[in-house]
């Protein structure tokens, strides 16, 4: 794993939190779903529970029948506005009531196999570079299918390692292709990973924030903090974190963990 190079390392109170939604769109009710033996939301739980910067973790439920499953398996949960609109205002809504903790983690739901590694990098990158308010990660893109799926966020990055932008689009877009593109090293390409760090005072303001015009055309929530102006450090990880979107991955995911 890479991230941002920099600077003396201070060491921040943090806190994981997954917003949860019932209602998912693609695949219903897919954080309960339990052929493995445990709910998608337990094995994402657990899974973030193997990191050892943050000092806590909850889930943020838009719905009881989810806060009864997580107090079921022993975890902390809290419940948010069903309203809210997006993952990060959940998040926004937890760090409001937890004012000690100085960065939040945002980890999705349908993200059972999160790496532990992962989310300890993403709080590592702003212990290492206290002016930026966010971080998140991305991982090679090694096929022309994905480089051109505009459900494959991507992202390009700065010298020392800070977002130029993101786009459904392929970027940097090769005026004559070369499939050699792809196998570059360092990555010409990068797919972003939907982890996010967020510093407790900028997370707060952000969602407070209207959507820009960039995030509006793009659908990209990230697009509304460049616009502000402000920083996300991005880090590349070999491996990307696999979720679950459709039956597909669901079905793909249960067989990995009865192959484990």
């Amino acid at each position: 794993m890479d991230g941002p190079a920099l600077k003396l390392r201070v060491h921040y109170h943090s806190h994981i939190v997954i917003p949860a939604r019932l209602a998912s769109t693609r695949l219903p009710r897919k954080l309960l779903l339990r052929e493995t033996g445990k709910p998608v939301i337990q094995h994402t739980y657990e899974a973030a529970m193997g990191a050892s910067r943050p000092m806590g973790i909850c889930v943020a439920a838009d719905h009881e029948e989810i806060a009864a499953e997580v107090r079921r398996f022993g975890g902390r949960v809290v419940m948010t506005d069903p309203h809210a609109a997006s993952g990060t205002d959940r998040v926004a809504e937890v760090a409001r009531s937890m004012p000690e903790v100085d960065v939040f983690i945002n980890v999705q739901g349908d993200e059972p196999e999160i790496s532990a590694a992962a989310i300890d990098l993403v709080v590592e990158m702003l212990e290492r570079n206290p002016t930026a308010m966010m971080s998140t990660l991305a991982t090679p893109i090694r096929t022309r299918q994905k480089l051109e799926d505009p459900a494959c966020v991507k992202v390009v990055r700065n010298a020392v390692g800070e977002a130029l932008y993101f786009s459904r689009s392929p970027i940097p877009y090769a005026r004559q292709w070369d499939d050699k593109l792809l196998r570059a090293d360092p990555p010409c390409y990068l797919q972003h990973l939907g982890l996010y760090a967020y510093r407790r005072s900028f997370l707060l303001k952000m969602a407070q924030l209207p959507p820009s015009p960039l995030e509006q055309i793009e659908k990209l929530e990230q697009l509304r903090v460049l616009a502000a102006g402000q920083t996300i450090l991005v880090g590349v990880v070999d491996e990307p974190s696999i979720g679950i979107d459709t039956w597909d991955d669901y079905r793909a995911f249960v067989s990995r963990v009865a192959n484990c």
